[in-house]
C-alpha cells in the first residue's frame, strides 16, 4: 500500500490491511488451496492495496462443506432467541468499529468516508438489528382440514446452505443485506464479495468470529466470477442470492433453473425520475441531483433518466448543471470529498465509453463529460449531464452505472408514463409533485418495484426492495426476504 494512502488510515484500519488476505472457512483463516492470490486496488490512485486469496473450486467446496456441517451441528440446535442475541452482538461490533469499516470501504471502493459511515455502516447495523428480532417470530400454523381425526400443521425450516454473491458498490451493506435474513432463518452462508472490494467482507468475518457464531455458520471466499460460478453450481448449496448486473443475473438464473435451486436476484436498473409541472423545484432539483450522482452513480436504483415537463426543462437543467459544477470530486479518504472515483479501471473505461457513445449519437454534454481536471492516477469521472437525448440512444436505454444523467422534456403525463415504462428494467421510479392524486396515480402506473415520491432512494430494513421485469426476482429486506430463506413443511398426523 502506498505510503501516502497509508498515512490517511487510522491504526486499526492500517493493521487490518496488513493482515488481510486469507479465506474464512469453517472458523479458520486459510490460504487458497492452490496458493493463488489477486490484487485489490485503491480506485483513487490505481495502486495496489494488498493481495487477497483467490478461492478456486476446491476452496468453495471446503466452504460449502463447512456450512453444511454447521447446519447439522450447534447452530441447528441453538434456541431462536440465542440466534437473535448473536446477531445483536454482531450489530454492536459493527457499530463499535464503524470508523474503521468506513475507512476500509473508502479505501477499497472509493466512496467518501463520511458517506460510508453515515449510509453503509449505519444501515448495515440497522439491517442486523432488524433481522435479529425475527428468529423468535418464525411460526407455523395449525390447519383445520376436512379430513376427520387429522391434525395438520406447518413448519418453517431453514432452506439450508446459502451461496451469497454481493456487488462492489455497497460491499459491507450488501453483505448485511444478505447474511442477516439467512442467519435469522437459521441458514448457514458462504459469502463471496466482489473481487474489486473484498476488504470489508473479510473484516466482517473477523467480527462474526468475535461475536461468537459457531464455526462454519458464515464462510467468506474471495475471488472473481469463476469463484462465484463454482458456488452457484455446487450441489451442496440450496439457495443462491445475488446482487449485481442483469447480464450475470441471467446466467445465474439459468443455472439455478436447470438445477431447480432456490434463487433471488437483485439486478440492474435504468430508473425514470419524473418532475411534474407542479413540482417544488427547490426540492426536486437537489433531490434529483442526489438521485443520480450519489455513490458516484454506482447504484442499481440511480435515477438515471430524468423527465422534466417542457415548461420547467431549462430551469431544471440549469439548476442541475450548477450543482454539478460545484460538486467536489476526489479521493474517498480526503476530507470534503462529495463524490469519489468509480471502482475500477474497467468501470472507468465503461463509463467514459458511454459518454463518448452519447456524443456520437448526437446528445449534448451540458456539464462534465470526462475525468475532472487535476485528478490524475485515479478512476475519476466528473458528474455528467446530457440533453438532446432520444429514448432510443444507448445512454437512455442501457445501465451505465456511473455519474451520468440524461435529461429529457415531455408534454403530458400519459406520454411520460409510456416513455418511463419503455425499458426492460423496473427497479425504481421517482415522482416530484405537490398533488397527492398525481403522486398516487403515477405510483400505480409506473412499472417499478419501488416508487419514490418527492424523495429519492430512502431505505429501511423493514421495507421490501426489488424489481419488476429484468431488474430481478424476489425481494431484499422486510418479511418478504426472510421468507426466501425458509421452506414450508406440512405435517399430517392421524388421530385415529
Amino acid at each position: 500500500m502506498a505510503t501516502e494512502t497509508a498515512s490517511k488510515l487510522s491504526a486499526p484500519a492500517r493493521a487490518f490491511v496488513e493482515r488481510a488476505g486469507k479465506l474464512y472457512i469453517g472458523g479458520e483463516w486459510v490460504e487458497a488451496a492452490d496458493g493463488r492470490t489477486f490484487d485489490t486496488h485503491d480506485p483513487a490512485t490505481g495502486e495496489v492495496i494488498t493481495s487477497v486469496a483467490y478461492a478456486g473450486a476446491e476452496d468453495v467446496d471446503r466452504a460449502v462443506r463447512a456450512a453444511a456441517a454447521a447446519m447439522e451441528g450447534k447452530w441447528a440446535t441453538l434456541p431462536a432467541h440465542q440466534r437473535g442475541l448473536l446477531m445483536h452482538r454482531l450489530a454492536d461490533l459493527l457499530e463499535q468499529h464503524g470508523d474503521e469499516l468506513a475507512e476500509l470501504e473508502a479505501l477499497d471502493n472509493g466512496k467518501p468516508v463520511g458517506y460510508a459511515k453515515l449510509v453503509d455502516v449505519r444501515q448495515a447495523v440497522a439491517h442486523l438489528q432488524y433481522y435479529a428480532g425475527w428468529p423468535t417470530k418464525i411460526e407455523g400454523e395449525t390447519i383445520p382440514v376436512s379430513w376427520p381425526k387429522a391434525f395438520v400443521y406447518t413448519r418453517k425450516e431453514p432452506v439450508g446452505v446459502c451461496g451469497q454473491i454481493i456487488p462492489w458498490n455497497f460491499p459491507l451493506l450488501m453483505a448485511a443485506w444478505k447474511i442477516a435474513p439467512a442467519l435469522a432463518a437459521g441458514c448457514t452462508v458462504v459469502l463471496k464479495p466482489a473481487e474489486q472490494t473484498p476488504l470489508t467482507a473479510l473484516r466482517l468475518a473477523e467480527l462474526i468470529e468475535e461475536a461468537g457464531f459457531p464455526p462454519g455458520v458464515v464462510n467468506v471466499v474471495t475471488g472473481d466470477g469463476a469463484t462465484g460460478a463454482a458456488l452457484v453450481e455446487h450441489l451442496g448449496v440450496a439457495k443462491i442470492a445475488f446482487t449485481g448486473s442483469t447480464e450475470v443475473g441471467r446466467k445465474i438464473g439459468e443455472t439455478c433453473g436447470r438445477m431447480l435451486k432456490r434463487v433471488t436476484l437483485e439486478l440492474g436498473g435504468k430508473s425514470p425520475n419524473i418532475i411534474c409541472p407542479d413540482a417544488d423545484l427547490e426540492k426536486a432539483i437537489p433531490g434529483s441531483f442526489q438521485g443520480i450522482y450519489f455513490n458516484t452513480g454506482q447504484a442499481c436504483n440511480a435515477g438515471s433518466r430524468l423527465f422534466v415537463h417542457k415548461d420547467q426543462f431549462d430551469d431544471v437543467v440549469s439548476g442541475l448543471a450548477e450543482l454539478a459544477q460545484q460538486a467536489k470530486v476526489g479521493p474517498g479518504l480526503e476530507e470534503g470529498t462529495q463524490f469519489g472515483p468509480v471502482v475500477s479501471r474497467e468501470q472507468h473505461e465503461r463509463v467514459l465509453g458511454y459518454i463518448e457513445s452519447g456524443r456520437e449519437e448526437g446528445a449534448e454534454v451540458v456539464v462534465g463529460g470526462g475525468p475532472p481536471e487535476g485528478l490524475e492516477g485515479g478512476w475519476f469521472v466528473a458528474p455528467t449531464l446530457f440533453t438532446g437525448v432520444r429514448d432510443d440512444m444507448r445512454i437512455a436505454r442501457e445501465e451505465i452505472f456511473g455519474p451520468v444523467l440524461v435529461a429529457m422534456p415531455y408534454d403530458d403525463l400519459d406520454e411520460v408514463v409510456r416513455r418511463a415504462n419503455d425499458t426492460e428494467y423496473g427497479l425504481a421510479a421517482g415522482v416530484w409533485t405537490r398533488d397527492v392524486a398525481t403522486a398516487h396515480t403515477l405510483a400505480a402506473k409506473l412499472q417499478a418495484g419501488s416508487v419514490y415520491v418527492n424523495v429519492w432512494g430512502p431505505a429501511d430494513p423493514a421495507a421490501p426492495f426489488g424489481g419488476f421485469k429484468a431488474s430481478g426476482i424476489g425481494r431484499e429486506m422486510g418479511h418478504a426476504n426472510l421468507d426466501a430463506y425458509l421452506e414450508l413443511k406440512t405435517v399430517w398426523t392421524s388421530l385415529k
